[in-house]
């Protein structure tokens, strides 16, 4: 999830592609897209997919949601951005840098989880975090896991300068830990699990250090959900009916469990398992409430300053402030130039029982 985002790559035809589709959106339509990528928190799709349940919601609303599983989660955000899809899974920090900073106003319609130990520091020989100073430090760049590295290094008074930043695949992350010259990796679960259980492997700082800083989201173009409030009522009413079932201690709890834990690599232990690490939001409520808070507001506004230190707002940007971002809790940056938006309308209607 938390995966090979090389940003930079994001091709010129896309922006433009993005620059067009507005155009082509500011109208009511009836068939809708979206896409989702292997990770804990966005497994359910595939489960509101295959149990007819988003069917079920689309219907109500006499419209029609195709969810897809896409292998690639920065093309299916590239795809997102250049109108293929009307909504995709994304991190705040990836739904920043690629669609809003490419200039494509974009919706965090659900606030599904943040990471909870799920994004993490792990040292061999030593869990001294200090330690790290001067050495190698293997991650995907401009991930996740290099934001993680950023507020480990600042935990202890240390900066990315007193370190080497290796780009490592996330493929070859594992592999790389287990050989005698890797000494340090940054990385997710369930990549995270296997290397901090090799031998004297110390996980030295995660996720749960920073609650807040990486959510999961669903976004949607903001055009679209504007002129189509039909599609942010289905898509959400099903999201939520599928995270009660989640929830629940029930045989029907159980057996969606096990069927994501095997659609994703693993079994119905090893997806609750990545759940520990995950603060997931079941109730509607609990996602307004936390996204809506100050610290939700602070998390956002180090994610901006880190993808702005970064380079991942791309040339035109001058400052953190280039991309408009609008919160409950009050807005960041050029809200002239509003690219991005937690709207928590959808969730809260949710939350009254108006779906």
């Amino acid at each position: 999830m938390h995966g090979t985002m090389m940003k930079k790559l994001l091709c010129a035809g896309a922006i433009a592609l993005a620059a067009l589709a507005p155009l082509a959106q500011a109208e009511e339509k009836k068939t809708f897209n979206l896409a989702w990528t292997i990770y804990v928190g966005w497994m359910p799709w595939k489960y509101a997919d295959e149990s007819g349940i988003m069917k079920k919601w689309a219907d109500k609303y006499g419209i029609e949601v195709n969810i897809s599983q896409i292998n690639d989660y920065v093309e299916s955000i590239n795809q997102y951005s250049a109108g293929q899809f009307d909504g995709v899974v994304a991190t705040s920090m990836d739904a920043l840098s690629i669609p809003a900073a490419g200039g494509v106003d974009t919706t965090a319609l659900i606030v599904g989880s943040y990471s909870n130990g799920n994004d993490g520091l792990v040292m061999k020989g030593t869990s001294d975090l200090k330690q790290i100073k001067g050495q190698q430090v293997h991650l995907v760049e401009l991930s996740v896991s290099h934001y993680i590295l950023a507020k480990a290094l600042d935990s202890v008074g240390l900066s990315e300068k007193d370190v080497q930043v290796v780009n490592t695949s996330d493929a070859d992350i594992v592999a790389a830990f287990s050989t005698a010259d890797v000494r340090n990796v940054a990385t997710w679960s369930p990549l995270l699990q296997e290397v901090a259980a090799t031998p004297d492997a110390h996980q030295v700082f995660d996720s749960a250090s920073v609650p807040g800083h990486v959510k999961d989201l669903l976004i949607v173009n903001s055009e679209t959900l504007a002129d189509n409030p039909a599609f942010g009522k289905a898509v959400t009413g099903a999201w939520y009916e599928v995270m009660a079932i989640m929830a629940s201690d029930t045989p029907q709890g159980a057996e969606l469990r096990a069927q994501l834990g095997a659609a994703s690599g693993t079994d119905q232990a090893g997806y609750e398992a990545q759940l520990k690490g995950t603060r997931m939001f079941y109730q509607p409520a609990e996602a307004v409430a936390f996204i809506s808070g100050e610290p939700a507001h602070e998390a956002m506004d180090s994610v901006r300053k880190f993808s702005f230190d970064h380079g991942l707002l791309g040339d035109g940007a001058d400052s953190a402030d280039f991309v408009g971002i609008a919160m409950p809790a009050g807005a960041l940056g050029d809200q002239g130039n509003l690219k991005l938006r937690f709207d928590t309308t959808y969730m809260q209607m949710a939350a009254d029982g108006a779906l």
